[in-house]
């Protein structure tokens, strides 16, 4: 694994299955790695709201045996009060790893350009790569196998979205992502999605129905409409995403087994609704809890 963890890309398919090991081995036996991050110092940088990632990484590399400091926005104010660079030239003096929750992407790749200790990618506006790997270890756990597996996406193009497609990609996943015209993924993270899927045998799909998408599916996933910082588009993406709600009608195309994903939080009665977020076929808590599991991996390949 690479110094850093910035994008679903950093890893290779053999990477990836080893993060899958290696958060199965930590679920199961947690007390076997209590001390594995024995002394070790995690900063978390948080320029945007969180409740799963902040506590599963503050929970994680204590139960490791190591520490963390929370760094809120105001604390640091990246890009005014100090730049990117000297934050993380002075950070990696007295911490051994960085993990950051912002907006722009260049943020995470500028930090890790700068500092030598690892940096972690919490979340950007392109991609959210940890909530990636917890949700298909999800997936794993439910489905056994990731081979012949449909996995589809309904919703907003976002860095959720992303993430998962270059997961899905690496894992030799079919994926269908169904967002509104003009709402779709970047054309760039397609693209190196589709790259992966020559050497996988993935398939790749990115439509505007999403009948046609949760169709004999054995997973749906969905996602807020409006993410943080598009607040003000809220009312006029309700409008536009009104027919992407996942429901108990949309959920009756994809198979009987099917599971029902969410990376939260979520606004029921808009993106889901209730009798599909509190079934049984729903798995989100699930995957809240993997995040634990999944990010005390990432941490220990990187930070020992």
């Amino acid at each position: 694994m690479k110094n850093d963890f910035l994008s679903i890309s950093d890893l290779s398919i053999k990477e990836l299955k080893k993060v899958f090991e290696l958060t199965r081995s930590i679920k199961k036996q947690p007390r076997k790695y209590k001390n594995y991050l024995s002394g070790k110092v995690l900063a978390c940088i948080f320029e945007k709201q969180s409740l799963r990632t902040r506590v599963t990484f503050e929970v994680g590399i204590k139960q490791l045996g190591g520490e963390s400091i929370y760094l809120a926005p105001a604390d640091i104010s990246l890009g005014k009060r100090e730049s990117v660079y000297d934050v993380a030239k002075n950070l990696e003096r007295w911490v051994d790893g960085i993990m950051i929750r912002t907006f722009g992407h260049n943020i995470v790749v500028e930090m890790a350009d700068a500092a030598k200790i690892p940096i972690i990618n919490g979340l950007t506006d392109l991609e959210h790569p940890c909530q990636a790997i917890a949700d298909f270890y999800t997936v794993l756990e439910h489905k056994k196998k990731f081979k012949k597996l449909k996995f589809t996406y309904v919703g907003d193009g976002n860095n959720v979205c992303h993430s998962l497609m270059l997961t899905a990609a690496k894992l030799g996943v079919e994926f269908y992502a169904a967002t509104p015209k003009g709402y779709e993924p970047s054309k760039e993270i397609f693209e190196k999605a589709l790259e992966d899927a020559e050497k996988t045998g993935a398939i790749i799909n990115i439509v505007n129905d999403p009948i046609e998408a949760v169709t004999k599916t054995d997973v749906v996933y969905t996602d807020v409409w409006a993410s943080m910082g598009q607040e003000s588009e809220a009312a006029k993406r309700k409008k536009i995403f009104k027919d992407y709600q996942v429901n108990s009608k949309l959920m009756s195309y994809a198979k009987s087994d099917a599971i029902f994903m969410h990376c939260l939080p979520a606004h029921r009665g808009e993106e889901v609704t209730d009798d599909v977020l509190d079934s049984k076929q729903s798995v989100v808590y699930d995957e809240a809890e993997n995040r634990l599991h999944a990010q005390k991996a990432i941490m220990c390949l990187l930070m020992k």
